[in-house]
């Protein structure tokens, strides 16, 4: 079932034995923690794990703009841009020598830089996996601004831990695992 922004915060305020809330601008203490703390909770979680759901690849605009030393030319990152991955170019999403400066991509590629990177999906497209762990994970943040137990909030945080190990589990099953492609002390005996 996808969950909202508003049922995730509720839901992890439910964690809490606090009260649910259906607004971030309802003007209690429960909903003011959600507003502050959401967004960067969600945004850090996602950025923390090579997402199969929040992955994608784009090939990236060209600035007129060139970077001040070292690279030749710089490529605008997407609006939704989170994490870097790897960059490359024509139909290669790797390879490439590579700078994140400024929100801008620096290299020394004049055309067609393809960059594999960590995106902000819609909490609608969230997996349930990914739904818990994120849940635990603010439980545990909530915890402190809302309750003041620091035991609790200890504990709170070792069940997020676990639910994030087995949210990444879950995700690394879906995937074929990558191969090494090159690896020089092999290439050297053979």
């Amino acid at each position: 079932m996808a969950l909202s922004a508003i049922a995730l915060c509720s839901r992890a305020l439910l964690k809490l034995g606090a009260s649910t809330i259906a607004s971030f601008d309802e003007g209690t203490a429960e909903s003011e923690v959600c507003a502050n703390l959401y967004p960067a909770l969600r945004d850090a979680l996602l950025s923390s794990h090579p997402w199969n759901f929040a992955t994608g690849q784009v090939t990236l605009p060209r600035l007129a703009a060139q970077p001040v030393a070292d690279y030749s030319a710089a490529y605008q990152l997407p609006a939704d841009f989170l994490r870097a991955l790897s960059a490359g170019v024509g139909e290669r999403g790797f390879g490439l020598d590579y700078r994140i400066a400024a929100s801008r991509l620096h290299c020394n590629v004049e055309d067609g830089v393809v960059l594999t990177y960590v995106f902000r999906p819609d909490e609608l497209s969230f997996p349930p996996f990914f739904d818990q762990a994120l849940i635990a994970r603010m439980a545990a943040e909530f915890c402190i601004p809302l309750t003041e137990s620091t035991s609790r909030t200890e504990f709170l945080h070792r069940l997020a831990e676990d639910e994030f190990r087995r949210a990444k589990l879950i995700d690394g099953q879906q995937d074929v695992p990558s191969s090494i492609t090159s690896f020089p002390l092999v290439e050297v005996r053979s």
